[in-house]
């Protein structure tokens, strides 16, 4: 059966990005759109506007021209939003690039979006210039200073008028990297349609007002805090508060000093918000409501964290392929059902499917569900292979994930279908960790799985046949440790005597996930 959102279809304008979230700033004047969380450095609505002009301006003037593509390589702060915004409003394409990239990871993404300029900060510079040593980047520039990079804040000084460019709305703007239902980290093509689409799609779920102060802990490089946070915040209105990376002690103090009323989360957040003393020695009673998503939340400890903090908490469900936002619970009170994903946003259809026979399923049975909506992605950059495994020849894309809708229309996700990781809500692809440890001399054959774990939701477990049975497992951990980020090492590792796989030679994930499992379910207690 199909499923259609239960809230009206919202009117999708076709407007440039940076026209339509700046569209109300001017008139909102002094008036701070974005805090620094550490320092408290303030951009009002008034100046965001006047630096995006000085930065679409300084860039033109610098060479970019329309279809370029722009690496942003930052943490979280005021000036993210400058530099995404400077180059959406000349037509360019922004590549967003997770801080806590290796070089190797860098290289690759530059290499694989045709990336002709890059942006990062001084902390990361080492790391950038080596990834774009062999990629022939144009010009890097730097919030700060550091020899070898043109400053962004001589950029804004320079004052130059930005060129008068006309962008289509299927036009591309965002171009971030996810790794799918499968295989190595891809470009998602999102277009200034999708974006817009998605603003306006949640805030029909969310009514993110004026008064409103929100906590920016998630990173603007992933989709969820670029769309969610970033652009539904200033479009809306509200103050945005920026932290350049999560860490509990300064998350609370935040919170509490900055009076911060909503805030969107992922679960390993959600549960110390729940479970750790130091919430207690903090004042979150301006806190209005918690929005969870990235990964699923248990009802539990939804329902824990809400009665601890006295708010709402609730969930949502996306990808980076939907801009993301697909699935959303109402904020309005009573809306909301521990361990429901909540309802369809406006504009977009659903169904549930028979995992093999790909038929259509009715109401509480589990089954792949998929979507069609004007969030959905254009494809994956240079990749038709992998845009039609996901998005079929009538539209729907293919999530990859196993759930059911209830008769009022609320989703839950029960398992995955597909091969990614989430480890803190960040992906983490298996086939990329196996191909490290392929090339380890040590190692004949690897596979990889999710292992669920409360504080991370899951984290990645290797499988390795050992050519040289001498080598010390950990040896191994460590050799993928130094070529990833943090959030992708393996966390447990175990030898077998060989890898299950299909007659084709498909590694059979799902056999040792359900070897694992059954492991664990025959593990004496303690």
């Amino acid at each position: 059966m199909i499923v259609r959102s239960t809230y009206p279809d919202v009117e999708i304008p076709d407007l440039p990005l940076t026209g339509f979230v700046l569209e109300h700033a001017v008139e909102r004047g002094d008036k701070p759109a974005l805090v620094d969380g550490p320092s408290g450095r303030t951009l009002t609505y008034a100046s965001l506007v006047d630096s995006v002009r000085r930065m679409a301006g300084g860039l033109a003037r610098h060479g970019v021209r329309q279809g370029d593509v722009v690496g942003l390589f930052a943490p979280n702060m005021p000036e993210w939003a400058v530099a995404f915004h400077g180059i959406a409003s000349i037509g360019a394409v922004v590549t967003t690039i997770n801080s806590l990239a290796t070089p190797e990871e860098i290289e690759r993404q530059l290499r694989d979006s045709r990336c002709a300029y890059l942006i990062t900060v001084p902390s990361f510079l080492d790391r950038a210039r080596e990834a774009a040593a062999s990629n022939g980047l144009r010009e890097t520039f730097v919030f700060g200073e550091a020899e070898g990079a043109t400053r962004v804040v001589d950029l804004l000084a320079e004052d130059a008028q930005p060129p008068k460019v006309r962008i289509a709305p299927d036009d591309l703007v965002a171009l971030p990297y996810s790794s799918g239902t499968t295989g190595f980290a891809k470009g998602v093509m999102l277009s200034h349609r999708n974006l817009v689409a998605n603003v306006l799609q949640t805030a029909a779920a969310q009514d993110v007002g004026e008064d409103e102060t929100l906590i920016a802990v998630l990173p603007f490089f992933h989709i969820y805090g670029m769309t969610v946070i970033l652009n539904l915040g200033l479009r809306r209105g509200a103050t945005i508060v920026t932290m350049p990376k999560f860490e509990l002690e300064p998350f609370l103090e935040t919170m509490a000093v900055r009076r911060i009323t909503r805030a969107f989360l992922v679960p390993p957040i959600v549960l110390a918000l729940a479970k750790h003393p130091a919430v207690d020695g903090y004042d979150l009673s301006a806190m209005r409501l918690i929005m969870s998503g990235a990964a699923p939340l248990d009802a539990a400890l939804a329902t824990a964290t809400a009665n601890r903090l006295g708010c709402q908490v609730m969930q949502g469900y996306g990808l980076t392929e939907t801009s993301p936002v697909t699935i959303i619970t109402s904020d309005k009170p009573g809306m909301g059902r521990p361990g429901s994903i909540g309802t369809l946003a406006p504009n977009t259809i659903a169904k549930v499917v028979d995992v093999v026979s790909g038929a259509e399923l009715d109401a509480g049975q589990d089954g792949e569900i998929c979507f069609r909506g004007p969030q959905v992605m254009r494809g994956y950059l240079g990749n038709p292979e992998a845009t039609a495994q996901t998005i079929d020849a009538d539209g729907w894309l293919h999530t990859g994930d196993i759930g059911h809708v209830d008769a009022d229309g609320y989703f839950t996700i029960v398992d995955r279908l597909k091969e990614l990781i989430k480890y803190k809500g960040y992906q983490v692809p298996p086939a990329e960790l196996e191909a490290l440890l392929l090339s380890h001399p040590a190692v004949a054959d690897a596979a990889v799985i999710p292992v669920a774990d409360e504080e991370a939701g899951e984290i990645p477990k290797a499988f390795v046949v050992l050519r040289d049975e001498t080598v010390d497992p950990e040896v191994l951990v460590a050799y993928v440790a130094e070529h990833v980020a943090p959030f992708k090492r393996i966390r447990r590792i175990e030898v077998i005597e060989a890898i299950p796989k299909s007659a084709s030679g498909k590694i059979l994930r799902r056999v040792l996930v359900e070897r694992e499992r059954n492991a664990l379910a025959t593990a004496p207690t303690a």
